[in-house]
């Protein structure tokens, strides 16, 4: 599928997908929004594709926020809308895919970017990287899932302070607050991500995404997470992926998965 705002690539694996709107700082539009849903969704369904990296084009910015110019005479309903129609299609659907996503995040991360990173299942970060929630300096608050992830990854206090400062924290302090899981040099960032990805792909492709499952029921309101691990763990029983792990374990040998 061809793209407008994104370049979508896949390689030995891995798929790579690039928001690609420069002069904007790769910031996120309706249509940038639609294209990263059918990108992903293309990415997961695609079975040769074990691992999707998410990164901004160019050595500024990640996703420098939203794209203020769509939404700034929006009423209360038209924002409620965007808000909700926003997290369905894009942020709460990259959350709960069953293939891993790993943000690589270069220079800026903030507003819908940070937001975007943060649905990702961890982030590794670039060296000149600036993460923050600014929207209250603009009279809103995060409305792409920020107000509830940060708090998930740094604490409550933590995100307090960002989201009512509408401050920003370099990738060192990232990596204090567990908001990012690595920090890199900027050329040396995709490399990292892609070994970190040949590690993920060793294994089995069926237990990663019930650990998916399981690890995101425990931040679901009214779901049982432990519950869900164990129904998880029995479902892991009735892969060919156990078979063979457990098979090659008990040989000595390296595992094939089938990922089936």
């Amino acid at each position: 599928m061809s793209y407008n705002n994104i370049i979508s690539k896949e390689n030995n694996g891995i798929a790579t997908i690039t928001i690609n709107r420069p002069k904007k700082l790769n910031a996120l539009n309706k249509e940038t929004i639609n294209e990263l849903h059918e990108a992903f969704k293309e990415a997961d369904l695609d079975k040769n594709t074990k691992v999707i990296i998410v990164t901004g084009s160019g050595e500024k910015a990640f996703v420098a926020g939203a794209d203020i110019s769509e939404f700034a005479d929006y009423s209360i309903e038209e924002g409620k809308m965007l808000a909700a129609k926003g997290q369905e299609l894009l942020f709460n659907f990259i959350e709960n895919l069953s293939t891993p996503t790993i943000a690589a995040i270069n220079g800026f991360a903030l507003g819908g970017g940070l937001e975007l990173g943060m649905a990702c299942h961890f982030r590794v970060a670039s060296d000149n990287a600036k993460m923050g929630l600014p929207e209250v300096s603009l009279g809103v608050i995060p409305g792409y899932g920020g107000t509830q992830r940060l708090p998930q990854l740094v604490g409550k206090g933590r995100a307090m302070e960002l989201i009512m400062t509408a401050g920003m924290i370099d990738a060192n302090a990232a990596l204090n607050y567990g908001l990012v899981n690595h920090v890199t040099a900027l050329d040396e960032l995709l490399p990292f991500c892609e070994k970190i990805a040949s590690k993920i792909m060793r294994n089995s492709s069926v237990a990663i995404s019930a650990a998916i499952r399981a690890i995101n029921a425990n931040f679901k309101d009214g779901v049982d997470g432990f519950a869900t691990e164990i129904q998880e763990f029995g479902n892991c029983f009735g892969s060919e992926d156990f078979a063979e792990g457990t098979t090659a374990f008990l040989e000595k040998r390296k595992a094939d998965f089938p990922g089936r």
